[in-house]
């Protein structure tokens, strides 16, 4: 028998969760919901059911995403608590510990996972983490389901906040450092398009070498600069700036934020 995935609340991450499920050919019925199901018309044209009922969708599922904002996992849970009892719920609601989960819910087994938004292109790195009674079979089914979205790794919950500001809001940083190469490519002349190709191009290049090479970003910078080159030049200005502090900083204020944010969730 093929099991059922249901997303409730397919906006932009649940949304991409249930696209990466169908491109991959996940062999089971996917169900979407959202409050204004016009929005759900492109996932139906995909393959996926799509409905407003959260309590249908948890009902006749075996996995239940809860895709929601923070501040909207508590009703959401409340709404659908006895339909999810005995199965397995994967949250991407960040901050949310999995005690707040089970304290409302105590006979599901509860995931916590942390996406980024690069799930639209299934080249997310997700973080997850799960309560004690999740079974082996159950990890599995995380992995595989997970694994659609891009590359997906176990952590512990104390690192979940800290993944939340490095991994979850890395897309936001590492779009400032794309623009800001951009501009630098139209300061020496570069069309605008072309400088903006080259500049993504040349950031998913170097983390996929890093990934791919597993060696230490500092060898790969090496690996480039030549004695009296270009490369040299330009890391020396670099060195001269804020730029690595200022990366440091922010992702310490998101980790600060997420502590901040949590605590008024659950108190």
């Amino acid at each position: 028998m093929r099991e059922s995935v249901a997303v409730i609340g397919a906006g932009v991450i649940g949304g991409a969760i249930v696209k990466s499920l169908l491109k991959s050919g996940y062999n089971g019925k996917v169900v979407a919901t959202r409050r204004d199901i016009e929005k759900l018309r492109e996932l139906e044209k995909l393959g996926a059911t799509v409905t407003t009922d959260n309590r249908k969708a948890a009902k006749e599922s075996d996995i239940v995403f809860i895709c929601v904002k923070p501040n909207d996992a508590e009703k959401v849970l409340e709404e659908i608590s006895k339909e999810i009892e005995g199965k397995l719920v994967i949250s991407t609601a960040a901050t949310i510990p999995l005690m707040f989960y089970k304290k409302i819910a105590p006979k599901a087994r509860f995931v916590r996972s942390m996406p980024n938004i690069a799930v639209l292109v299934q080249e997310a790195f997700t973080a997850y983490c799960c309560d004690e009674s999740v079974t082996p079979d159950d990890e599995k089914k995380i992995k595989k389901i997970l694994s659609t979205m891009g590359i997906c790794e176990e952590v512990e919950e104390k690192y979940m906040d800290a993944i939340t500001a490095l991994s979850g809001s890395g897309p936001g940083y590492i779009s400032i450092i794309i623009e800001a190469l951009m501009y630098a490519g139209l300061k020496v002349g570069l069309p605008r398009n072309l400088s903006l190709r080259s500049s993504a191009q040349t950031v998913l290049g170097t983390g996929r070498l890093i990934l791919e090479t597993r060696e230490h970003p500092a060898k790969i910078k090496d690996m480039v600069t030549t004695p009296g080159g270009t490369t040299i030049e330009a890391i020396y200005e670099l060195e001269g700036s804020q730029i690595r502090q200022a990366l440091m900083k922010a992702v310490e204020k998101a980790a600060k934020k997420c502590y901040e944010l949590q605590e008024k969730l659950i108190n």
